[in-house]
Formats: structure tokens, C-alpha cells, sequence
């Protein structure tokens, strides 16, 4: 199970650092005015009503928001509300560029993450616990930035790999701009 793992990891490694110089004048960490004009900067929030029916009892709300941080960073924070109103808050500064960030707030799934942007309206993440590889989330903003779909994937208590899908809305807009250049209001 570790070599197909491994291969895995290989391979996506090399697909990434192949796609990197392509989209790098596209998706670049250092260009702040990519980084305003990005579909996912932002307040989204989880459509409950889309849950996945294996998912289990869900939380009574999901908060994700991006922000620009500067300097080539970005800070995404994650509320979620469980049913009885406590509320779990994580936070994390990066770049987005592979590299390793130490999160804050809620260190119940994760304590670092590592994000990646291989497209204007993609991002990869990946979380970890006392350095071990805990899940894998990919988002991805829609054509009319109104939805993002997280993709999780992780293994189960047995070990099977699964990938669930969650569906977001957007709440706010923060400096976001139409792929047509006007400045989108919030939703």
C-alpha cells in the first residue's frame, strides 16, 4: 500500500512541478493583483443540504473565508458550528506554494497544512498532524464564482481510501473580479 501511495505522490509531484511554470504568470503567489482578482477570496459557506449521506450527523454551520494577507500570502480561516453551538475555529497563513505553514486555533484534525494553486480556480491542499499525512482537500471555484466544491480525500478507520464532496456558497466577495473585469457584488 505505501509503494502505491508513494507512486501516487510521485506523480502528482511531477505533474505539479510540470504545470508550475505554465501557470505561474497566471496563478503566482508574488502577484498581488492575481491574488485580488481570485474566485476564492471570500466568506463560503457549507450547503448542509448537499451533505454527503456518509458523512454522518452534520455540524449546524461551515465557514470558510480567504483573505489576501500580503505579501504574496493568503490566510484561510474555518469556523464550524456543531450542533450543540460550540464552534471549532483553524486558521492558516501560506503561500500558496507547496510549502509547509503551521496552523493555528483547532489542532483536532491538523496542526500544519500545505496549499498549492496549479490554476486561477483550483487549490490543493494538503493537512497533516505530528507530521503525518492526515487528508488531501481540493477546491474548486465555479465558472460564475458562486459555488466552490471541496474535494476530500482520506482514509477511513479500516484504512480504504474514500473522496467526499462538499459543496459551498459564496456569502461574500472580497476584491473579486469578473472573469470579464467588472467588480462582482457580494451574493
Amino acid at each position: 500500500m505505501r509503494t502505491v501511495a508513494r507512486r501516487f505522490i510521485l506523480r502528482c509531484s511531477a505533474t505539479v512541478l510540470f504545470l508550475l511554470p505554465l501557470g505561474a504568470a497566471v496563478a503566482g503567489p508574488e502577484d498581488s493583483a492575481a491574488a485580488n482578482r481570485s474566485p476564492f477570496l471570500g466568506t463560503w459557506e457549507l450547503d448542509l443540504a448537499r451533505m454527503p449521506a456518509n458523512y454522518g450527523p452534520p455540524p449546524r454551520r461551515v465557514l470558510y473565508t480567504f483573505e489576501d494577507a500580503g505579501k504574496g500570502q493568503w490566510r484561510t480561516t474555518v469556523d464550524i458550528t456543531a450542533p450543540d453551538g460550540s464552534v471549532r475555529h483553524m486558521a492558516v497563513r501560506y503561500a500558496r506554494d507547496g510549502s509547509a505553514s503551521t496552523g493555528e486555533g483547532d489542532q483536532s484534525e491538523a496542526d500544519s497544512a500545505a496549499i498549492n494553486q496549479p490554476a486561477p480556480n483550483v487549490l490543493v491542499m494538503s493537512l497533516s498532524k505530528n507530521k503525518m499525512l492526515g487528508s488531501v482537500r481540493v477546491y474548486a471555484v465555479s465558472s460564475d464564482g458562486k459555488e466552490m466544491t471541496e474535494s476530500a480525500a482520506a482514509t477511513d478507520s479500516g484504512g480504504a481510501p474514500f473522496v467526499r464532496n462538499f459543496h459551498f456558497r459564496r456569502l461574500s466577495c472580497a476584491g473579486h473580479v469578473a472573469r470579464d473585469g467588472r467588480k462582482t457584488t457580494p451574493a
